[in-house]
């Protein structure tokens, strides 16, 4: 006999830290967009939480085994609309990857391509029964990451590209990827790096990866993000200067202080204290998704939350490195904090399907 499935399988404790990292980011929006021409974002984001936990309630209800069943066609919708996007997308400093649904709205497919990738890399792996990986099934499993991911660089977005990497990494460590195997995916990247460093790679890409090794190479140009962004940490000291009174961020020096270096932002107005306490609120959720990925049901669920703590951890490691100067700036927004409708609403479907998982952990 099934279990009956109710919400009061949800992991509440996972949503109150979700909430408070969200509310949070709504304060330090507000706070990095008062003097700006984008006044009022903080408005929008609440919206957009709002959307992401009827989101997140609605696929919690919908079996996760339904939606793996499902992956075939989600995979190729995802591929026309990333298609789409090269070809009829809003064109934005020199990149597509938008498409307008009406007034200012734009929807970003690639946000929620990863999302599909996280049930295709499952629903392969879960059906995987062998007891050695061949190489046939890596090339398999790399090439359902592969095409979306070429996709995305010819937006160019180099950034969300990068970001479909850890979910291939995670699903082919927990599928039993041997030494030889990543040997051979080593061997493999470092073969094609020269030819796609010359001939793959925009010039403000390039300095991207290259200029976070030495920013005072370029202070006001080429470095400038990097160098305002370590300034705006540093002159937080240990307790920070208060919302809304950051020199770097309200006097407009620190660039983007709501999406991408969000971060910098809150580490100047609330110190170091402030920052370490936001980055253990980040560790505990990893933690309760990490126990979820253990409690799931079947190989499938745990792979699916496995998945999602891979793009998290990644985007969290990413995003505060390049704040520090140790990642090159990559565009990759913080989860829940950054604003942004496309990254907020992928954040709650992911978790609103580790939700689905555990609900399901006690059913036959």
């Amino acid at each position: 006999m099934q279990r009956f499935i109710s919400f009061r399988d949800f992991d509440w404790v996972l949503l109150a830290f979700v909430l408070l990292i969200s509310a949070v980011g709504v304060v330090e929006i507000y706070s990095a967009t008062l003097h700006t021409k984008f006044v009022g974002a903080h408005i929008r984001q609440i919206y957009w939480i709002m959307a992401g936990l009827v989101l997140m309630l609605v696929i919690s209800r919908i079996s996760y085994q339904t939606l793996l069943e499902a992956v075939p066609w989600m995979y190729v919708i995802s591929i026309v609309s990333l298609l789409s996007v090269l070809l009829f997308g809003q064109k934005y400093l020199g990149a597509r990857r938008w498409i307008r649904i009406g007034g200012a709205t734009h929807f970003q497919p690639s946000e929620w391509v990863k999302l599909i990738l996280i049930l295709a890399m499952a629903k392969y792996f879960a059906e995987y029964r062998q007891r050695e990986m061949s190489f046939f099934d890596l090339v398999k499993a790399g090439s359902v990451v592969g095409v979306p991911m070429l996709l995305v660089l010819a937006q160019p977005d180099m950034g969300t590209a990068l970001t479909y990497l850890p979910i291939a990494v995670m699903a082919l460590f927990l599928g039993g990827m041997k030494g030889k195997h990543a040997a051979a995916i080593v061997l493999s990247l470092a073969m094609v790096a020269i030819p796609a460093w010359k001939f793959g790679l925009k010039q403000y890409q390039k300095d991207r990866l290259t200029v976070f090794l030495n920013p005072d190479s370029d202070p006001q140009h080429k470095g400038y993000q990097v160098n305002q962004s370590l300034i705006a940490v540093g002159s937080g000291g240990i307790w920070g200067k208060g919302t809304t009174q950051g020199t770097q961020t309200q006097g407009l020096f620190l660039p983007v202080p709501h999406t991408d270096f969000i971060f910098a932002a809150f580490s100047e107005e609330h110190g170091f204290v402030g920052a370490l306490g936001i980055l253990l609120l980040y560790f505990m959720v990893l933690m309760r998704l990490i126990q979820n990925a253990q409690t799931a049901p079947d190989r499938a669920g745990a792979f699916v939350v496995m998945g999602v703590v891979a793009v998290l951890l990644f985007h969290i490691l990413v995003n505060v490195g390049m704040v520090v100067g140790f990642m090159p700036v990559t565009g990759i927004p913080l989860p829940l904090m950054s604003y942004g409708g496309s990254s907020v609403l992928f954040t709650f479907l992911a978790l609103g399907i580790v939700m689905n998982v555990r609900m399901r952990r006690f059913v036959n």
